[in-house]
């Protein structure tokens, strides 16, 4: 990009509405918006399905393990091979969405990981479950990556960390569905059901296609300049505002491209440092949410409570996961990225003491159970807009994708080393104590590799840091 163009960008506020804009101006312009709130529902609703895909082990696993006669270590392995594909898929999300636009892929990833979960409807024995679900989760390591790349490109400035953690709450949502749905069917059914309904994605992915624009900043990075005004005109008739800029191919400030991209970009001195401190704390944060919720259910049945009440408190913990995604968002706006992620990890030491130690009365239990599945919540999602915020266009998505895939690691193995730890019998407390080590490393990677604040800044002033 040459010197004419950063002088003409940093021009552009004294000529709104002239004639050179970049993306975030024409997307600033306009705010918050119908068409805002319809990907925040479009995109988010992916990722309601993907965490009902991978939650729905948790709630089957009990049936699933009785069925087929398996051990703790055993068990505890049933949620960790979609996330093996999850991992995967991470890994591929980016490369490939970087390449081929952010569109095609996750509507083809939701449509894979859908179609794939159908057959474990049949499933005759663990081996043919096993493999199913790493075919699925590949599906949906693609997916996760991508959504928080498009509410971060789709978002308004002011808002993009808001709409980054609240969308990320469809999963969440997910979770919570999954335990409704396994609550109930797991009473009156097989638990092969669950896996049926969890084939609806492939059905979604033809409305995903047909609704979802491609992202205006990955068409302009490309140099895709008469796409990404289309895209922009349809944002503005979509939204029923008018877009303060003239929408014409030749106005559009083409963001200046990083010497490299990929993951060695992502490797690259400048942010390596970084990289590695996203890759610690999404690693520990996964492998206590997804240790959590893996056992949370079967822990609960295990210290004597009914199905109906010990599934509840897992719902809970999830339920209040919502709640902590919104809040998150906020806060990250009010006080900064960095400092709302230590916060996060300062809380969630507090909520794994306090449900390590909890006993008693079901409300007490409860309550405890309410702020873990917040605390956790809040912790791994405030890392989100930071992720979204640190990489430029180019690699945007390579950089969140091998986030994700690195921090998919922990989510794989957590479910295996704490089957492994209750095998040793060591019993509820002590495994529950045994989650503050991750935590502590993640808190500490934060504090020493995470120093980027992005706060206020938009998707092009962050290209050109």
């Amino acid at each position: 990009m040459s010197k004419s163009h950063t002088i003409e960008k940093k021009a552009i506020p004294e000529q709104k509405g002239g004639n050179r804009f970049t993306v975030s101006d024409a997307l600033d312009s306009i705010k918050i918006n119908k068409f805002t709130w319809s990907i925040f529902f479009l995109v988010g609703l992916s990722m309601m399905f993907d965490g009902y895909d991978y939650m729905i082990v948790s709630y089957t696993m009990p049936q699933i393990a009785q069925e087929w006669g398996l051990d703790s270590v055993a068990k505890g392995s049933l949620s960790s091979w979609s996330m093996v594909g999850l991992v995967v898929g991470s890994f591929l999300a980016g490369p490939l969405s970087d390449t081929f636009g952010r569109k095609k892929i996750i509507t083809l990833s939701v449509f894979f990981y859908g179609l794939m979960t159908i057959p474990v409807f049949f499933a005759p024995n663990f081996t043919f479950f096993a493999v199913m679900r790493v075919i699925a989760g590949v599906g949906l390591g693609v997916c996760t990556p991508i959504v928080t790349t498009l509410f971060a490109e789709f978002t308004p400035t002011r808002y993009r960390s808001f709409f980054v953690t609240f969308g990320m709450a469809w999963m969440i949502v997910g979770w919570v569905v999954a335990g409704v749905v396994g609550t109930a069917v797991v009473q009156v059914a097989s638990w092969h059901w669950c896996y049926l309904i969890g084939g609806l994605p492939a059905i979604f992915a033809f409305f995903l296609w047909k609704f979802l624009p491609e992202s205006p900043h990955w068409c302009a990075n490309k140099g895709k300049t008469a796409q990404a005004v289309e895209v922009l005109k349809l944002i503005e008739r979509r939204a029923g505002r008018k877009i303060d800029c003239v929408l014409e191919a030749g106005n559009i400030i083409i963001p200046p491209k990083p010497k490299t991209a990929g993951p060695r970009a992502v490797l690259s001195p400048k942010y390596i440092k970084i990289t590695i401190g996203f890759w610690i704390v999404y690693f520990a944060g996964n492998f206590a949410i997804y240790g959590v919720n893996a056992w949370l259910p079967s822990l609960m049945l295990e210290r004597g409570y009914e199905v109906t009440s010990a599934y509840a408190l897992a719902i809970a913990q999830n339920a209040a996961a919502v709640i902590a995604n919104c809040i998150t968002g906020v806060m990250a706006e009010k006080i900064g990225r960095r400092r709302n992620l230590l916060v996060g990890f300062a809380a969630s030491l507090v909520s794994i003491v306090l449900a390590a130690q909890v006993a008693g009365a079901y409300a007490l239990v409860l309550g405890v159970m309410i702020f873990l599945g917040f605390a956790l919540n809040y912790m791994i999602t405030a890392q989100q807009p930071l992720m979204a915020e640190a990489y430029p266009t180019e690699f945007r998505n390579t950089g969140v994708g091998l986030t994700v895939a690195v921090g998919r690691i922990g989510g794989i193995i957590a479910p295996v080393v704490l089957g492994a730890l209750l095998s040793l019998n060591l019993g509820y407390a002590n495994t529950f104590m045994f989650l503050l080590i991750p935590i502590a490393i993640g808190m500490l990677a934060a504090l020493l590799l995470i120093k980027k604040e992005t706060k206020g800044k938009t998707i092009d002033d962050l290209n050109e840091e």
